[in-house]
């Protein structure tokens, strides 16, 4: 069963690097697309826990991070490339001799910057819609977004380390699992786990952040401050997403059969 779950994130990345080489432009868009859905994600999240976070109740990020899970629904079934889940998939291919490395790191490259400019252009329309510009509404996104601008550089590294760990295994898992019910529980369930906990995600941080940064915020809020966490959290993704699975399982799992019909061997 890990084999066959390993051979489909070969699959995948070898997929996605045929997009990458018949169109960028295409490419781009479906990096645009991950920020998007994430964006509905931290939009729905915050509102939810907002509601309780007024309160003062401790469910405040309980529902936070239950309603989150739509992003990663999102993701995994209506076509949208992320940067985290490619540190992944790339590695393992290249690992592997099916992608060369410089086509790795051209793809990541295009992968974040579409994830960056995807972050924006949510944030953009958030800003437009007014659905957040009042304090009543923002205020447990802000206090969320100041707590993760401001936490030290170290702690944020091995934070976004586990982060990706988890989320890599979120997408890893369901490959491995058949029916459509048990793969949406286990990524919604892991994803949970994910925010409660307080790991360090670069990619909904950029949401997150971006929308905190289009409304009007405290000083506290800037975009110094958001680069500041940005650069540690992607660093830790990386190496979560490239050491903690990609490199492991490729050591665990020994020689993978070419022929597929070798698993059942």
């Amino acid at each position: 069963m890990e084999q066959t779950a390993l051979r489909e994130v070969e699959k995948l990345a070898l997929k996605k690097q045929k997009i990458f080489d018949q169109s960028i432009i295409k490419y781009l868009l479906r990096a645009i697309l991950a920020t998007g859905f994430i964006g509905f994600g931290v939009i729905v999240a915050f509102k939810a826990g907002n509601l309780f976070y007024l309160e003062h109740s401790p469910m405040a990020y309980p529902m936070a991070a239950i309603t989150f899970g739509v992003a990663i629904i999102l993701i995994a079934y209506a076509g949208a490339d992320l940067f985290t889940g490619n540190t992944f998939y790339f590695t393992y291919a290249a690992l592997r001799g099916k992608m060369s490395w410089t086509k790795v790191v051209q793809m990541w490259i295009a992968t974040y910057s579409g994830n960056l400019i995807g972050a924006l252009i949510f944030a953009g329309f958030i800003s437009l819609s007014g659905l957040f510009a009042s304090q009543d509404v923002n205020s447990f996104l802000m206090s969320v977004a100041e707590t993760k601008m401001n936490a030290p550089v170290l702690q944020l590294f091995f934070r976004a380390i586990l982060c990706n760990w988890l989320i890599c295994l979120a997408f890893y898992i369901p490959m491995t699992l058949k029916g459509d019910g048990p793969k949406l529980f286990t990524m919604v369930l892991l994803v949970f786990c994910f925010f409660i906990s307080g790991y360090e995600h670069c990619i909904a941080n950029m949401s997150t952040f971006a929308v905190a940064l289009v409304v009007d915020h405290p000083d506290t809020i800037s975009i110094g401050k958001a680069i500041y966490n940005i650069i540690p959290v992607t660093l830790g993704n990386m190496i979560g997403g490239i050491v903690f699975m990609a490199l492991y399982y490729y050591y665990v799992s020994g020689p993978i059969p070419e022929d597929e019909n070798e698993l059942s061997e």
